[in-house]
């Protein structure tokens, strides 16, 4: 057995433990990059940290980068975020599928491997994380029902836009309501005729005290919920019909709503529209 890769050690966790693929849990991470470090944080994220720091890792199994040109952060509210400070900050978004069941196994690794890229000089420092948080999956609301693309589709599946909500509400029995009224009332209301596909709701989980330092633990634990819309069109063209106009959810209180557009891999299209 080789001491540098312990092949067989893989070959032995490979028989254990669940592996399907609904996305139990998510990574889902908003990251504002320094004034003058645009180029320099994107090519970084997409030539190294979006493969060695999170596809490569073990029960990660799809991952989509997302961006907030000037004109899509100008769209956010509420102009007082408990998330964002100003509200406009946090121009990327990555977003990443667990395995159900495999949140402990991929932390561990997740953790050891952050190590070993700081420790190599592999991590950009002139960033600020805004909003990450590892996420337990509470539910997806389809508008079509049985038809189109899963939530295991989403991050693989071309859609032109994402909107991110945060809902806060005072205690882990309010959210419990408010989750259970957004699946069975709001967001098919919401739904239906718009050209969002699915919702996705999660419920953030605490970050490990071993974590890095410039990650700050998360908030909301007990009383968060956070939504992903996954749109057929570019928000822009959408805004003021769907978002716009989004009735508050009555038992909690919104702390943002943002708008993505895809990222194009590979290319620094969108980065000097991003101030």
């Amino acid at each position: 057995m080789s001491e540098e890769t312990r092949s067989e050690t893989y070959a032995e966790l490979a028989a254990t433990g669940p592996y399907g693929v609904r996305p139990g849990h998510a990574l889902i991470t908003m990251v504002e990059p320094h004034p003058g470090h645009e180029y320099a944080y994107n090519r970084w994220y997409e030539d190294d940290h979006y493969y060695a720091g999170a596809m490569a890792m073990p029960w990660m199994f799809a991952g989509r980068r997302w961006v907030a040109t000037r004109d899509l952060q100008l769209l956010r509210v509420p102009e007082r975020s408990a998330v964002a400070q100003p509200v406009t900050t946090g121009c990327y978004l990555s977003v990443y599928w667990v395995t159900e069941g495999r949140y402990d196994d991929h932390m561990k690794w997740t953790v050891a491997i952050n190590k070993r890229l700081n420790r190599d000089a592999r991590v950009y420092r002139d960033r600020t994380h805004v909003f990450t948080a590892f996420q337990d999956h509470e539910a997806t609301v389809y508008r079509d029902g049985a038809a189109g693309p899963r939530d295991f589709h989403a991050l693989d599946h071309p859609y032109a836009g994402l909107v991110l909500e945060v809902i806060d509400v005072e205690s882990p029995e309010r959210r419990a309501e408010l989750l259970e009224y957004l699946v069975s009332r709001h967001l098919p209301k919401r739904l239906a005729g718009s050209p969002a596909a699915m919702v996705t709701v999660f419920r953030p989980t605490p970050l490990p005290g071993d974590r890095m330092t410039y990650v700050k633990q998360v908030e909301g634990v007990d009383t968060r919920l956070t939504l992903l819309w996954f749109l057929e069109a570019d928000p822009r063209e959408c805004w003021e019909q769907c978002f716009a106009d989004l009735e508050d959810p009555g038992m909690g209180r919104r702390e943002l709503l943002a708008p993505f557009i895809p990222t194009i891999p590979g290319t620094d299209q969108f980065v000097d529209q991003l101030r």
